[in-house]
């Protein structure tokens, strides 16, 4: 009974969030480009891995070299904002 709970709570959720995953999912694209979610691997039950989707907080800049930039230099004020409001953490509604 839990999981079928936590599948149609999910359901209405993302329902009710639609518009908000969209304009999130929009704006994502237009202040750091593509892609506008990624996943990321976190441990699951019984330690077992998971992917994880979230909506991107930071930018794929490089140094001349090629190489990815620090956190700290891939942040921007967009990407705060997503991660103090949880906004980038909505799509986990589909991990569910």
């Amino acid at each position: 009974m839990k999981r079928i709970f936590e599948i149609i709570s999910s359901l209405v959720l993302l329902i009710v969030f639609s518009p908000v995953l969209l304009i999130t999912g929009v704006l994502v694209r237009i202040f750091l480009g593509a892609p506008v979610m990624f996943f990321q691997v976190r441990p699951g039950k019984d330690c077992k891995p998971f992917k994880l989707l979230k909506f991107r907080t930071m930018t794929n800049a490089r140094d001349e070299k090629g190489n990815m930039l620090t956190n700290e230099m891939r942040k921007t004020k967009f990407g705060n904002f997503l991660r103090s409001t949880s906004l980038d953490e909505l799509p986990e509604l589909l991990n569910i």
